[in-house]
């Protein structure tokens, strides 16, 4: 194990992979309840989405282990479940289930063919140094922001968009312990303190109603949504892959799938890389290829089992911040999740404020970069600065990356140094503002 995985010559240990995996299992734990939710509004049946989302998560979450040796877990990404969901299935389209899960799959051959061709390792290598970091820090403030909401410290306002949320009502009085738990025990510097948090947190909302326990256990595993993508669509009689080829309307969401699956991983990798010590002073991503490969594959799994597309879940970080720094925290993952397929009650009740303080105190870990930002100077402080607002200000990685591509690109011909931007950065950009106009 010492051989394959590499854990001391990364200077950690059997012990920090462990409870940095269950840390990133327990950041991520809610999609096992959320996605089978948004997926049953779809159309797909409860158990099926279930199963689907904890068997996808695990083979995933492991292949990267195997494959890549990095600690980056994998899930049905959050975002494009929704898109699934709330607009192929149940908005304007209105296609059914299984034609949408052949988006999702043809979305996942595509951005495999563009990370074999080299394109996409290209692609991050062609970007400025300082927007990378941004990202990274962006991302930060992405993390605290939604552990902020989910945990109600923050919420919904008519007049200011947001505002702080009701400190008295138990969901903000389980996030409170979570964060002083977290913050206190990180200062102290207790391995394993963000697993900690999450665990007194989730024990101190049982009296409060917080914490829901387990009322039924569901045993059983429904592969009913497996291989949907070559699936009868009911509606017209046809192969579900087939519909995708006769609607142009659906190509142009395969475009914007991709664009929002290639770049979002890009920020979590760069994210996930400077927590766990595999991104370099260049800011580039060492041994990314694989990593990409997997994540790739990933999509048109997710797609073919009907889980949505299954991608980098950015809440590794915590699990990198709490110690893991090589693939074996990824199989700890796997099992987790093999095991909620059988016993999703019990994971169910990790509350998001439970989680709250994990991931606010990720979120600072992630700032420290923005100091390594050439401030000074617009054409690197202004792309990092709208990428870095961009990202928790449009609860999008991908619009936040986008928007600091075309500013830099902007900026660059402005100053009259368009040839110091890289091709593929153009090419980027250019892809951007398409996807901005047109979806």
């Amino acid at each position: 194990m010492e051989r394959f995985f590499k854990i001391r010559e990364r200077g950690s240990s059997v012990s920090d992979e462990v409870i940095g995996g269950l840390t990133t299992f327990l950041a991520m734990a809610y999609i096992i309840a959320v996605n089978p939710s948004m997926m049953e509004a779809a159309g797909i049946p409860f158990a099926a989405a279930l199963t689907a989302t904890c068997l996808g998560a695990a083979v995933m979450t492991i292949a990267m282990g195997l494959i890549a040796n990095r600690p980056i877990a994998l899930a049905s990404g959050m975002g494009i479940n929704a898109i699934v969901a709330y607009t192929l299935c149940l908005g304007e389209v209105g296609v059914d289930w299984r034609v949408a899960m052949a988006v999702v799959f043809l979305e996942g051959v595509l951005i495999l063919i563009l990370v074999l061709c080299g394109l996409r390792k290209a692609i991050m290598e062609a970007i400025p140094v300082s927007l990378r970091r941004a990202i990274g820090i962006g991302i930060g403030l992405f993390i605290a922001f939604i552990g902020l909401k989910g945990g109600g410290m923050i919420a919904d306002d008519a007049s200011t968009l947001i505002a702080m949320g009701d400190l008295t009502s138990p969901a903000c009085i389980v996030s409170v312990v979570s964060i002083l738990v977290a913050v206190v025990l990180q200062a102290l510097h207790v391995k394993g303190g963000l697993v900690i948090s999450i665990v007194v947190a989730t024990v101190v909302g049982i009296p409060l109603g917080v914490t829901v326990l387990p009322t039924e256990w569901n045993f059983g595993l429904d592969f009913s949504a497996f291989a949907a993508p070559f699936q009868t669509d009911p509606a017209t009689g046809t192969m579900a892959i087939v519909q995708v080829f006769v609607q142009p309307i659906l190509l142009m969401f395969v475009f914007s799938l991709l664009m929002s699956d290639f770049f979002d991983t890009m920020g979590t990798v760069v994210a996930v890389g400077e927590q766990g010590g595999f991104v370099n002073k260049k800011g580039d991503v060492e041994d990314v290829q694989p990593i990409l490969m997997v994540d790739s594959a990933a999509a048109a799994v997710g797609g073919f089992l009907g889980a949505s597309s299954i991608t980098s879940f950015v809440e590794s970080t915590s699990g990198a911040a709490a110690g893991a720094r090589t693939g074996l925290s990824n199989i700890v993952i796997g099992v987790l999740f093999v095991v909620c397929a059988f016993f999703a009650p019990v994971v169910g009740m990790v509350s998001s404020s439970a989680t709250c303080g994990a991931l606010v105190v990720v979120g600072y870990l992630m700032l420290t970069d923005v100091a390594e930002i050439d401030w000074k100077s617009i054409e690197h402080a202004f792309p990092a600065f709208i990428t870095i607002a961009g990202i928790p200000m449009t609860y999008s990685i991908t619009n936040g990356i986008g928007l600091g591509f075309v500013s830099y690109c902007v900026i660059k011909v402005a100053q009259g140094k368009a040839g110091e931007v890289k091709p593929l950065m153009w090419v980027a950009a250019a892809a951007f503002l398409v996807m901005f106009v047109v979806c």
